[in-house]
C-alpha cells in the first residue's frame, strides 16, 4: 500500500518540467521525511496559487487581482512596452531595472505545433499599441526559431502604426531560453536592443 502512494507521488512529480524519475524519487522521499506541517504548507501554497492566480486583463502577467501591480503602477514608463513569451520572463526583466510596461504573449508562434497568432495574445498587443501611449515596443522573445518568428510577425503587424519596434540584443545565446539567462546578460541584451 505504501509503495503505491509513493509511486503516485513520484509519477506526479515527473510531470514537472526538468524533473526526471530519479529526481522525482529523491523529492518524494524528501517530502516523506519532512515534518508534516512543512509538507502541508507546500500543498497549501500550490492550492492557493491554483485558486487565486489569474492573468492580468491588460498585460497577461500573473496576478491575484484584475490588473497586476505593474500595470496599475502609474510611475512606470508607459511609453515603453516590453513583449515577452511567458510570465516568468517578466520576473527576470524586472531584475534588470526596466521600468516600462509588459505584454505577455503566453507562448510563441509555432505552426508545426498548431500555435498560430490567434492562440497568442497578439491581437491584444496590437490593440494596446493602437490605443495606449506606446512609443516603443521592445521584443524580448526567446532567441530561438520560435521566438524569432514571433518577433518578425509582430514587427510586421506593428509597421502601419508608426511605433518604434526594437529587439533585445543578442547577449543571449542563440537557441536558448530567456528564462535561463542571468541578470547581467539580460540587462546587456536590453541595453543593446536595436530597431527592427
Amino acid at each position: 500500500m505504501a509503495q503505491g502512494i509513493i509511486e503516485n507521488l513520484i509519477q506526479a512529480l515527473t510531470r514537472l518540467p526538468g524533473i526526471g524519475r530519479k529526481t522525482a524519487q529523491r523529492l518524494a522521499f524528501f517530502i516523506l521525511a519532512m515534518p508534516g506541517e512543512e509538507a502541508k504548507a507546500i500543498s497549501r501554497a500550490i492550492d492557493e496559487v491554483k485558486d487565486k492566480a489569474r492573468f492580468c486583463r491588460e498585460c497577461f502577467n500573473i496576478t491575484e487581482s484584475e490588473i497586476c501591480n505593474i500595470c496599475s503602477n502609474r510611475s512606470r514608463e508607459r511609453s515603453k512596452l516590453c513583449v515577452v513569451e511567458e510570465p516568468s520572463n517578466v520576473l527576470l526583466i524586472e531584475k534588470t531595472g526596466f521600468r516600462g510596461l509588459y505584454h505577455v504573449l503566453l507562448g510563441a508562434l509555432s505552426p508545426i505545433d498548431g500555435v498560430t497568432p490567434e492562440k497568442l495574445k497578439i491581437n491584444e498587443l496590437l490593440e494596446r499599441a493602437r490605443k495606449d501611449e506606446i512609443k516603443e515596443v521592445i521584443l524580448a522573445t526567446n532567441p530561438n526559431t520560435k521566438g524569432e518568428m514571433t518577433a518578425q510577425y509582430i514587427r510586421e503587424i506593428l509597421k502601419p502604426l508608426n511605433v518604434k519596434v526594437t529587439r533585445i540584443a543578442y547577449g543571449l545565446p542563440m537557441g536558448g531560453d530567456i528564462e535561463f539567462a542571468d541578470e547581467v546578460t539580460l540587462s546587456k541584451a536590453l541595453e543593446g536592443r536595436r530597431e527592427m
